[in-house]
Formats: C-alpha cells, sequence, structure tokens
C-alpha cells in the first residue's frame, strides 16, 4: 500500500487541510501506570489507520527491545498512514529509527532555560549545534523529520526563533511547537504562532539561501489546565497543517488534546451548512467511539460517563422535559445525531425521568400502555422507578426489566387483600436480628415483632404471625438474584407457598432485599387468597 494517505481533491480554496498525528501508542503510553503489550499496539495501529490518522507515531523505539520490535511490526504492516518514530537529537536514537526502517522521526530536544541548565547542562550554543547536525544526520539517512523544540511554550521567544530557524537551515520538514506542561491560553497561542512565524520569515527571509520557506506548523498540546483542544483549535486557525492528538486524550499527567474532540468540533463546530468554508481531515469520525472502547480496555482507564462525544452520558437524557424534547426531536437537547460518531441515544430512567420516556422504554421492550400493560401497573412501575431514583439509583435495563416482571406478575391492587404498610428490621454483630411488621388486611391494620436467625428470617416470621389466621401458607422455596452488578442492585425475590394443596410462585424486585424478601410473600398469600389465580 502507498505508506502517504492521500488527500481529498478540494477546489475550493476556503477548504483546509488538517493532518492528524496520532501519539496513542507513544505518547498516550507514558500515561501513568500504561503499557501497551506488543498485540494491542498493532490492533490499535490498525484500528488508527481504518480511523484514517495521517501519522501514527508508533514509539520510541531506543527506550527498549520490546518497544524496538513492536515499532518494527507496526511498520510492517504496511498501513495507509505514516509510521513514525520518536528520537531524541542522538545518533543513537536515530540508527534505532533507521533500523525500524521507518520513514519518518520524530526528533526533539528540551529548549527552555528551565531544561537547559536543570536536565541538559548545555547551552545555548551547544543545543543549535546537536539540532543541526541530529536533522542533517536524519535527512543524510533518507528519513522525513518532524522536529519538536520540547517545552518550546516556555523558551524565550528570540531562542527559540534561533533553534526553529537552525531546523529550517538543516532542512527539518515539519517544525512542531510542543506545549509540553500545558500552560498556554488560546490567546497566548495565537500570539506565539504569529510572532513565531513572523520571526522566522524575517530570519529566512535575510537568509543567502532565500529558497526555504517556513516548513508545515504542527503543535502538539498537552492538558494539563483542561485546554488542549482549545490550544489546537486556535493553533490550527492561525495555519497549523497538523496536530499531535490521543485517543481518549490520554498521555502524560493530565494527558493530550483528545482526537475526538479535536475533530468534531472541526467538522460540527467550524464547517459552515453552506459549503463555503470549511475544514478536511481523513478521520471518518462515526469510528470515533469503538476506538475510544478499544484504547480504554487496553490502557485500563475508563471513559469518563460526561466524556463529551464517546462518553455514556455524551447523549443520554433522564430529566423528563429533555426526553419529552428528545423523543419529539433529537435536536432539541443534541447537538448532532450520535451515529456520527457511532455513539448512541440512551433514555435514562431514574427519579427525574418522564412519564414519555419511560412509555418509550416500555415501547422497546414490546410493552405498550393500554395493551399489554393497564394503567394502574404502568403508574406502580412509575413510582418503582422514581423510588429507586430518589434512593441515587441508576435504572438499568436490566432493573426495568426486574421491574416489570414484578409489577406483571402482581395481583393487581383492587384485589389484593393483604398489603404490607411498615417494616422495621434490627441486626448487626453481637444483636439477635429483630423485625417489626405493619400488615393491612381487608382494611384493617395488623402489628407484630419477631425475632430470626436473620434480617430476613425474622422479617418473614413477624409476617407469618399477623397473617396466619387469614391464610396458612407455607414456604417451600425461597430464590434471590441480583438484576444488577453492585452494591445497590436490584433484588430479585422469587418465593413458592403451598397452601391445601395449592402452590403459587410470586417475586418482588428491590434494592433492599428484606423488603424484597416480605413482598414476595405478601404478593404470594394474595394469589393464594385470589380464587381466579392459576399458577
Amino acid at each position: 500500500m502507498n505508506n502517504n494517505r492521500l488527500k481529498k481533491n478540494n477546489r475550493n480554496k476556503n477548504i483546509r487541510n488538517l493532518e492528524i498525528f496520532d501519539t496513542t501508542l507513544r505518547d498516550g503510553e507514558q500515561t501513568p501506570e500504561v503499557s501497551f503489550p506488543t498485540n494491542a499496539k498493532l490492533e490499535i495501529a490498525s484500528k488508527l489507520d481504518e480511523l484514517g490518522v495521517d501519522v501514527i507515531e508508533a514509539g520510541f523505539p531506543i527506550s527498549s527491545n520490546g518497544e524496538f520490535e513492536a515499532v518494527k511490526k507496526i511498520k510492517q504492516l504496511n498501513l495507509n498512514a505514516k509510521i513514525c518514530g520518536l528520537s531524541r537529537c542522538q545518533k543513537g536514537d536515530i540508527d534505532a529509527i533507521i533500523d525500524c526502517d521507518l520513514d519518518n522521526i520524530h526528533l526533539f530536544i528540551a529548549t527552555s532555560q528551565l531544561h537547559r541548565e536543570y536536565k541538559l547542562k548545555k547551552s545555548k550554543e551547544q543545543i543549535l549545534e546537536i539540532v543541526s547536525d541530529s536533522i542533517t544526520y536524519a535527512k543524510e539517512h533518507g528519513l522525513n523529520v518532524e522536529f519538536s523544540a520540547e517545552d518550546a511554550t516556555r523558551t524565550e521567544l528570540d531562542y527559540l526563533t534561533e533553534v526553529y530557524t537552525e531546523a529550517i537551515l538543516s532542512k527539518t520538514d515539519y517544525i512542531d511547537i510542543p506545549d509540553t506542561v500545558g500552560i498556554l491560553t488560546p490567546k497566548k497561542m495565537e500570539n506565539l504562532i504569529k510572532n513565531l512565524t513572523s520571526n522566522l520569515n524575517n530570519n529566512l527571509n535575510n537568509n543567502l539561501n532565500n529558497n526555504l520557506k517556513v516548513p508545515n506548523l504542527s503543535v502538539h498540546c498537552h492538558n494539563d489546565f483542561g485546554l488542549a483542544v482549545a490550544n489546537s483549535l486556535t493553533a490550527f486557525e492561525q495555519g497549523v497543517s497538523q496536530v499531535h492528538c490521543t485517543i481518549n486524550g490520554i498521555g502524560e499527567r493530565a494527558g493530550n488534546t483528545d482526537l475526538a474532540e479535536l475533530v468534531s468540533s472541526l467538522k460540527f463546530l467550524y464547517n459552515n451548512e453552506d459549503g463555503k468554508m470549511g475544514i478536511n481531515t481523513n478521520i471518518k469520525t462515526e469510528l470515533l467511539y469503538d476506538i475510544s472502547k478499544l484504547v480504554s480496555h487496553y490502557s485500563n482507564i475508563s471513559i469518563a460517563p460526561n466524556k463529551p462525544l464517546v462518553g455514556r452520558n455524551a447523549f443520554a437524557h433522564e430529566s423528563g422535559i429533555h426526553t419529552h424534547g428528545v423523543i419529539e426531536n433529537a435536536l432539541t437537547y443534541e447537538p448532532i445525531d450520535p451515529k456520527k460518531v457511532g455513539n448512541k441515544r440512551r433514555l435514562v430512567l431514574g427519579k427525574h425521568a418522564g412519564t414519555h420516556s419511560i412509555k418509550l422504554k416500555l415501547e422497546e421492550m414490546g410493552l405498550i400502555v393500554g395493551e399489554n400493560l393497564s394503567n394502574e401497573q404502568f403508574e406502580e412501575i412509575v413510582v418503582k422507578i422514581k423510588a429507586l431514583g430518589d434512593k441515587g439509583k441508576l435504572v438499568l435495563d436490566a432493573d426495568l426489566r426486574a421491574i416489570i416482571k414484578d409489577v406483571t406478575s402482581k395481583v393487581l391492587k383492587s384485589k389484593r387483600v393483604v398489603n404490607l404498610e411498615q417494616l422495621a428490621v434490627v441486626t448487626g454483630i453481637n444483636v439477635i436480628p429483630t423485625a417489626s411488621v405493619a400488615v393491612n388486611i381487608a382494611g384493617k391494620r395488623y402489628k407484630s415483632s419477631q425475632m430470626g436467625i436473620g434480617p430476613v428470617d425474622a422479617s418473614l416470621k413477624a409476617l407469618e404471625s399477623v397473617v396466619g389466621e387469614t391464610v396458612k401458607a407455607k414456604l417451600i422455596e425461597y430464590t434471590i438474584n441480583a438484576a444488577t452488578g453492585g452494591s445497590d442492585a436490584v433484588a430479585d425475590v422469587t418465593v413458592k407457598l403451598e397452601n391445601n394443596k395449592k402452590i403459587v410462585t410470586a417475586k418482588s424486585t428491590s434494592e433492599d432485599v428484606v423488603h424484597a424478601s416480605v413482598e414476595a410473600v405478601i404478593e404470594g398469600i394474595n394469589r393464594l387468597l385470589d380464587e381466579s389465580t392459576i399458577d
């Protein structure tokens, strides 16, 4: 395959191309506690190529034998994207890039006063000489060079101009401006690029070799203050033609420019509907969600629920007002169709859920109020959902299915003889579990307290003591399941009761296992009392 991704032929001069340089496998892997095995690197590289990135920074070959072999194998995949390796301005590093059979190298050396004095312990003149020698050596070996002045945004502008001028004179192909510790604001980024570009042009115009021009500019923004995407967008506005990104914004400390956020902002916020202006990248945005999940899996870093575009809440709606609007027209509360980034819309059930969203969720499960569900059953489902929401519980689909089974299998309230009014349980270590219940039987209130070997046992004994005169029911089977995972999972209790050879099965759900158990037995008692019940 051609190792250079083809850009679309844009005749309209107002349409600009932006190259995406993905460094998930290099800077992304420098996230604390993240290490991609070779198989993961190969899979991510293939998915990045499918996504449409222009350059994949595959790693730092000199750093270890495993890294060297992984970078080499990525190159052997023969992808459409350019495969690049990171290298210090040192001969050994550059040779490792050459030995990996790469065509592209990302050379860097620190230039700020802090780094010169405390890390490199080198003078300005020494650094300029190293820059020239390294780029020249890389070019002599046929490499396309991208040069970064590490900590550029804390480097004196005059000296930064000198460094980049030396890089241009040495025939670098790209100049990258790293905001290494994420200290720029968009306005500062704007001024830096304007002033740097002006200074470089002046230097080149004064140079005897006047054939030289400022090469393509690139930026590498860190997210220490949450401004990486904003600063990258500003850089693009100022003429930068390439931006370094990572999937999910992973990277050292607070990470890097998030690829999904950057590209989606350009595609959906910058492009005008009339087509008079636009930005072109090769990114297939509908694949963003899948690759986000893939990198999350291999990095063991969960995607924040509220992460823009790819988070599970990015297109989720709970508020009744919002869900009503979304049901009528999704654009009322969504900026774009979630399918455009590979995500999907979710209607979340909780205490803010409205009847419209609950009905829609039920319809998705094949239940229509007035047909398979009575209004009374629907009202009970709504009450249960909101009760769970009031206790801080998110009602997942599995929870909802358990609630539906519970409600639809119950004797209608209008036919119920026995209803629970109150339940209190005392339990703990070195305490005998004790339960008190208050039950309404045919309009009369009865109370009882009993002890047991556990809270469920004590509660069911208390219940038995007050309903024993109404119906003699023997508990012959008791099972409990969690509808979902987690300590706040909805408990799904099923019981079998026997009375005079009649056996009934009853269910109940609640986030409280004791409550669910008592309600299941009461439901079974009502089923035994209901002559029309056929089990």
